[in-house]
């Protein structure tokens, strides 16, 4: 009996210039690497969204709040409901790993704001509210927090919060009874490094943050010890190559779906980077570094079965599609680009999906 061929769909989020449907639904051709819009859903300013760890639901960013969407068997979206975060629009959110919780970054207010969600996938009340403080350094972006990221260790014991403002990744214990969150280590990165996202590793015993002003991505090791968590930078590698007077600045960082490779997009140089990652010692080791056709490469992803990458280009609004040579370490561009305005992010899903890391 043949096996089933696996079907995905690739949600984006974007700006609303003009146009109310701030998420692009697309159904993704596995053999072609390309994308064919399925429908799009009516929303304010997606700047991020992100997938329930038990697959069911899908929340976004929007003006003044969130919302929170019911995944159909299709792919397509069904609204549950709205909720307020009583703050700034936020730029990034993400879910903890018992789907009780959804941790929302503030860049624009540097606050950090966890809502509880509900049983039927919803967006409840507000549990927590911090606002990071203090002073950065004299630079412009950098006088003031900047929450870009929170998301939690694979253990669920810890949330990461990226402040680009502040240079470091604030560290805090969750509560999973309550929905608070207690400040247990900080880690801190280059002054006017910029720290933007944050991936972990498979198995969660390593983090990465890529750092937009730096260019560069820092590797820490994770455990816990006797009840504290305990962090060892292990690596700093660059996204692109230094030079006098260049305003690159990076953007994305993606793991594959096997979590062997990973890859960070660079705005100025408009590149892709990718790297092979050890699985054992969580090291990185550059494979291969281009261009990817596009101004602003805000978000990158491979495509699930590792043949192909998409990128989304932020200033030039549209989504360029690449073949991969993973092995060989090289692209080769794939048909031409696909309009889209202002896109933000890019999640792959499959179809009947469960559960994911």
């Amino acid at each position: 009996m043949a096996k089933e061929k696996e079907q995905y769909v690739a949600y984006v989020s974007t700006y609303t210039q003009g146009d109310s449907h701030g998420i692009r639904i697309y159904d993704v051709d596995m053999e072609k690497g390309r994308f064919r819009e399925k429908s799009k859903v009516e929303i304010t300013n997606s700047s991020y969204l992100t997938v329930s760890h038990n697959c069911k639901y899908l929340y976004s960013i929007t003006d003044f709040g969130v919302e929170a969407y019911d995944i159909l068997p299709d792919g397509n979206l069904s609204l549950i409901n709205f909720a307020p975060i009583n703050g700034m629009r936020g730029c990034y959110l993400s879910t903890d790993y018992t789907n009780r919780y959804l941790f929302v970054a503030g860049y624009h207010d540097g606050k950090l704001t966890v809502l509880k969600l509900q049983e039927d996938g919803s967006v409840g009340e507000i549990t927590d509210e911090v606002f990071h403080k203090g002073l950065g350094s004299i630079a412009e972006r950098n006088s003031r927090p900047h929450i870009n990221c929170a998301r939690m260790t694979h253990d669920n014991k810890y949330l990461l919060v990226a402040d680009s403002g502040m240079d470091h990744v604030k560290v805090y214990r969750l509560n999973q009874e309550w929905g608070k969150v207690e400040l247990a280590d900080i880690l801190h990165s280059e002054l006017d490094s910029e720290p933007r996202h944050i991936k972990i590793s498979k198995d969660g015993r390593f983090i990465y943050v890529v750092h937009e002003w730096s260019c560069t991505i820092d590797v820490y090791s994770y455990e816990e010890k006797k009840g504290v968590p305990v962090f060892e930078k292990i690596q700093s590698v660059y996204t692109v190559k230094q030079e006098h007077g260049s305003t690159n600045a990076a953007s994305a960082l993606s793991f594959s779906v096997d979590y062997r490779y990973l890859l960070s997009s660079n705005a100025g140089d408009n590149s892709v980077v990718v790297y092979d990652v050890d699985t054992q010692t969580g090291l990185l080791t550059r494979k291969f570094c281009l261009p990817v056709s596009g101004e602003y490469p805000k978000d990158a992803e491979f495509f699930p079965n590792n043949k192909f990458l998409v990128s989304l280009n932020h200033e030039s609004n549209d989504m360029t599609f690449f073949h991969l040579d993973l092995e060989a370490g090289n692209m080769v561009m794939n048909g031409a680009p696909i309009r889209v305005d202002a896109p933000n992010c890019i999640t792959f899903f499959k179809l009947g999906s469960t559960g994911r890391s």
